[in-house]
C-alpha cells in the first residue's frame, strides 16, 4: 500500500501529541520517522512508531523530558536527556554542537539518559546547511556478538558522517557496524523470508539464515560476518561507538543498554543512564574556504562515478545516493508500507482514537 509522506507525518505527529509529547518533540519525531521511510530505510520508519509509544506508556521514555548540560567546555558538552525521546534529544544535541562549532571550529556532544534516535543521518546532515561536516552515532541494545563470541554484547551501533559538496549531492555514509541492522531481520520476519548467510548466528554460534534467530537466543554478527571476511573490523567499529556513546557520556554500554521493546525489563544495577549518543561537527572553513572544499568534493565524487565499472555493474554510486534517489521517487509516488505495518498503525490509531484514513 502507498501513502503520501504528508499524511504519514500528520498521523505520526497526532499520535505523539496524543501521548503527551510537546509539539516540538512530536514534529521532530514525525519528521525523522517519515524521512526514514522516504529514503527506503523502512526498518526505522513507521514500523518503529508503536514501539516508541509502548516505551512511553511503560515509563521508559519521558514525554516531558527536560534536557540539561551537565558538563561543557567551549567545544564539548555532555547532555543529560532526562529519559527523553532520542529522535528529538539527538537533534537538540546536534544544535548545541553546531553552535559550539560556529564559535571554535568544531563541536562535540555526548548524550546520556536518552533512547533510540532513529536514523543517524537525520542528525548528522543538520550540519550541512552550515557548511559543516556532521557526525552522529549511537549505541543500542545488545544484539551483536563480538568477533569470536556466542553472546551478544554490542548493539548494531551505527555511524554516520555527512559531507557537503558543490554541484553534486552530499556524501552521506550511514551504516550499522553489524552485518545487518535488526530492523532488516524484522522486515524479513514480516515477509516470512530467510535472511542472507552472514547476518546472524544461532545460540550455539553457528551460521543461520533464520530471520527469527534472535528470538531463539542467537545473535547478529559484526560487519564482515566471519574471520575470513574481517569481522574483527566491524567488531572494532561497534566497540568504538559503544565507548564514545556509552562509556564517555555516562550512559549504559555493552550488555547493559536498555532494550527497545517495552515488554523486556531493564537490567538492575546499571552502570549508566539510558541509551547514549555522540554527535558533532567540523566547520569546513576551519581548514579551508568552504567553497573551495565543495569544488574539491565535486572532483572527488565525479572521479569515483567515472571509474570503469566492474562486470555487471550499471553505475557506481556514492554513499547516500541510493537513499537520495528513493526519496526523490517516493515524494512523488508515495511510501510503500507492508501490510503488517499498516495493521500495526491501524491498531495504534484505534488505541489513540485517531483516524487512520490516508
Amino acid at each position: 500500500m502507498l501513502f503520501s509522506h504528508q499524511s504519514l507525518y500528520d498521523f505520526t505527529y497526532k499520535i505523539f501529541i496524543k501521548n503527551a509529547f510537546a509539539e516540538e518533540v512530536a514534529h521532530r519525531a514525525a519528521t525523522n520517522l517519515v524521512k526514514a521511510d522516504l529514503r527506503g530505510i523502512d526498518s526505522h520508519g513507521m514500523a518503529r512508531l508503536s514501539g516508541y509509544i509502548r516505551l512511553a506508556k511503560a515509563g521508559r521514555i519521558k514525554p516531558a523530558a527536560q534536557l540539561e548540560i551537565i558538563h561543557q567546555t567551549p567545544s564539548t558538552a555532555t547532555l543529560d536527556a532526562d529519559g527523553g525521546l532520542g529522535l528529538w534529544t539527538a537533534h537538540e544535541a546536534m544544535k548545541i554542537a553546531i553552535d559550539k562549532a560556529k564559535n571554535v571550529g568544531s563541536g562535540w556532544v555526548a548524550v546520556q539518559n536518552s533512547s533510540h534516535f532513529g536514523i543517524a543521518a537525520a542528525h548528522a546532515e543538520m550540519a550541512l546547511e552550515h557548511d559543516m561536516i556532521g557526525f552522529a552515532m549511537t549505541n543500542a541494545s545488545p544484539l551483536v556478538a563480538p568477533a569470536g563470541a556466542k553472546q551478544a554484547f554490542l548493539g548494531t551501533n551505527p555511524i554516520c558522517v555527512a559531507i557537503p559538496a558543490g554541484k553534486n549531492m552530499p556524501f552521506i555514509m550511514d551504516l550499522a557496524t553489524a552485518a545487518a541492522a535488526n530492523g532488516k531481520l524484522e522486515i524479513a520476519q514480516r515477509k516470512e523470508k530467510p535472511i542472507p548467510q552472514g547476518w546472524a548466528q544461532t545460540a550455539e554460534g553457528e551460521a543461520t539464515t533464520d530471520a527469527n534467530a534472535l528470538k531463539s537466543g542467537g545473535t547478529l554478527l559484526p560487519l564482515g560476518s566471519d574471520a575470513d571476511h574481517g569481522y574483527h573490523k566491524g567488531y572494532g567499529l561497534g566497540a568504538w561507538v559503544d565507548i564514545f556513546t556509552g562509556v564517555l557520556s555516562g550512559a549504559n554500554f555493552g550488555a547493559w543498554v536498555p532494550p527497545f521493546v517495552a515488554f523486556l525489563d531493564q537490567q538492575k544495577n546499571l552502570p549508566g543512564k539510558g541509551i547514549g549518543h555522540f554527535v558533532g561537527c567540523w566547520r569546513i572553513d576551519a581548514f579551508q574556504p568552504a567553497g573551495e572544499f565543495k569544488k574539491r568534493m565535486d572532483v572527488w565524487i565525479n572521479g569515483v562515478k567515472n571509474l570503469e565499472k566492474a562486470k555487471g555493474i550499471d553505475e557506481i554510486l556514492i554513499p547516500g545516493e541510493p537513499e537520495f534517489r528513493i526519496e526523490k521517487e517516493r515524494l512523488v509516488t508515495g511510501i510503500p508500507l507492508q501490510q503488517k505495518v499498516v495493521e500495526d498503525l491501524e491498531k495504534l490509531a484505534i488505541e489513540n482514537d485517531i483516524s487512520f484514513v490516508i
